[in-house]
């Protein structure tokens, strides 16, 4: 059974050209939609998924914009809104050392070296220098955990838990 990750979703249409905005789920835009590569487009319910070629990228404020080979305007991708852009997983990069897809975080157990279990990763943040895991703990509390050295401490993927070194304050 193939096994599908999303990448982006296709919010609107930008110009006329064929162009549409895409809100970004994966973490290496600069490699997921670089020119020639393919996305799958699932838009309706039991409907085939539209394989798309990737005919150019670029980013526009706080979106990826993307044309595709074969849609040269608004009128072809029109239809696209509202759209879940996806790659199957032979399509995933291999990471290095340390580095984890989003899939791989969200839905761990976040644990401290001193054993209290704070919650799991809801969701992933990136703002800047590093990224930051949303943790939500029991009655909603939410905590933000910086994904660098000194705090993460460990990552098991099988076992799906984070084990982490509060720095003061972190938790508060």
């Amino acid at each position: 059974m193939e096994k599908w990750f999303n990448v982006g979703k296709i919010v609107n249409t930008h110009g006329v050209k064929g162009e549409v905005k895409v809100v970004s789920t994966t973490d290496f835009p600069e490699e997921r939609y670089q020119k020639g590569n393919t996305l799958y487009l699932f838009h309706t319910k039991g409907q085939n998924p539209t394989e798309l070629i990737i005919k150019s990228h670029r980013n526009h404020k706080s979106f990826d914009l993307l044309t595709f080979e074969g849609y040269e305007n608004i009128n072809e991708v029109e239809k696209f809104k509202e759209g879940i852009l996806k790659v199957q997983e032979d399509q995933l990069q291999d990471l290095e050392e340390g580095e984890y897809y989003f899939h791989e975080i969200v839905g761990c157990t976040v644990r401290t070296t001193a054993g209290e279990e704070l919650g799991t990763v809801k969701e992933i943040l990136s703002p800047g220098a590093n990224d930051v895991w949303v943790v939500k703990g029991e009655r909603g509390k939410e905590y933000l955990i910086p994904y660098i050295e000194d705090i993460v401490i460990s990552v098991d993927i099988e076992g799906q838990l984070i084990t982490i070194e509060p720095m003061e304050g972190l938790l508060s």
